[in-house]
């Protein structure tokens, strides 16, 4: 398995790693025999980045990992985040209070039955509490001996540059793929600037870029990509473009929409690595080969210049008010 460093000499690992939340949520019922041995199975390989949160499932995430955990810790490098928690009146937001940092590291090393986390992510901004009182009291987290290195999720260049005044930051997590690289004007630059790996959820356009989801009927009735305005029938009618040019210039290449759409990130620079969601081993070794795809260098000038008109955006409203870009 190639590796790759995040924060360049920090953690390594595997790269690209395994997302877990689907699993838990969003993309219709999961199997949780069948999840516990994706994770096993990715582990053989030498995939060793697990990428959970506190959110996903409402915990289940962090416990579905922790049983796989028990008996391979030592080969797992695990991230997780925290962030959104209800208030009381069943309202969700975000929560970057000091004290509150330290109690959802508390519950998520619970969960997950370990006694340090790897890598421990600000799942979103909150609004009402500046970054450095939050990184802060996550950088109280490292010299407790809690967690070893600190992360950020969707937001902003300059929330990015305040935080790294504090401690430094070894990831940010945010979407980046063929169909959304709004990153790449100011926070991805922001990123390589400060020795901060980027470490792009959804880096397959939440499955649409592998060409198997044709219409939103494709998709189970409680799947979390039928509130996104992205997978509504008309921006997916013309999305489809989108997808027919990748799996012309995949065809070409000899590699699959998934490969190439990876292959195409990885190539972007050596400190991305990739989370693909996957919930079922049958996804895993065709993910996996595009970390040994070289593609040519005017494949990649295509892919970076290639008309890409994407119908609807990627969040709904809801979850769009938690996102800083």
């Amino acid at each position: 398995m190639r590796k790759r460093t995040l924060g360049k000499n920090h953690l390594e690992i595997s790269s690209i790693g395994l997302g877990c939340w689907g699993m838990s949520h969003a993309y219709g019922k999961a199997d949780e025999k069948e999840s516990i041995a994706t994770i096993n199975y990715c582990l053989d390989l030498g995939i060793n980045f697990l990428d959970t949160a506190d959110v996903y499932g409402d915990g289940h995430n962090e416990r579905l990992i922790a049983k796989v955990l028990k008996k391979r810790r030592q080969e797992a490098v695990v991230g997780t985040k925290f962030g959104f928690a209800g208030d009381e009146d069943g309202n969700v937001r975000v929560n970057g209070r000091p004290d509150y940092v330290q109690s959802a590291c508390e519950k998520s090393l619970q969960r997950l039955n370990i006694d340090v986390i790897d890598l421990y992510y600000f799942h979103r901004l909150d609004p009402e509490v500046p970054i450095e009182e939050t990184v802060g009291a996550m950088a109280d987290l490292v010299r407790q001996g809690k967690v070893l290195y600190l992360g950020l999720s969707e937001v902003s260049a300059a929330t990015i540059k305040k935080a790294s005044t504090v401690h430094p930051i070894t990831a940010l997590q945010s979407e980046y793929s063929l169909w959304h690289r709004n990153v790449e004007e100011n926070i991805l630059p922001t990123c390589l600037d400060l020795n901060i790996s980027l470490v792009p959820f959804s880096p397959l356009g939440r499955g649409f870029l592998t060409g198997a989801i044709k219409s939103p009927g494709d998709l189970r009735k409680n799947d979390y990509r039928r509130m996104i305005p992205r997978f509504d029938y008309v921006a997916m009618g013309k999305n489809l473009s989108i997808v027919n040019k990748l799996q012309q210039l995949a065809k070409k290449n000899d590699v699959s929409p998934s490969q190439l759409s990876l292959a195409w990130l990885l190539a972007q620079d050596d400190s991305i690595v990739p989370i693909p969601g996957m919930k079922q081993r049958k996804y895993i070794g065709e993910n996996l080969a595009s970390v040994d795809i070289s593609l040519p260098d005017e494949v990649i000038t295509e892919l970076n210049t290639m008309e890409l008109d994407v119908q609807g955006g990627r969040h709904n409203k809801f979850n769009l008010q938690f996102v800083e870009e």
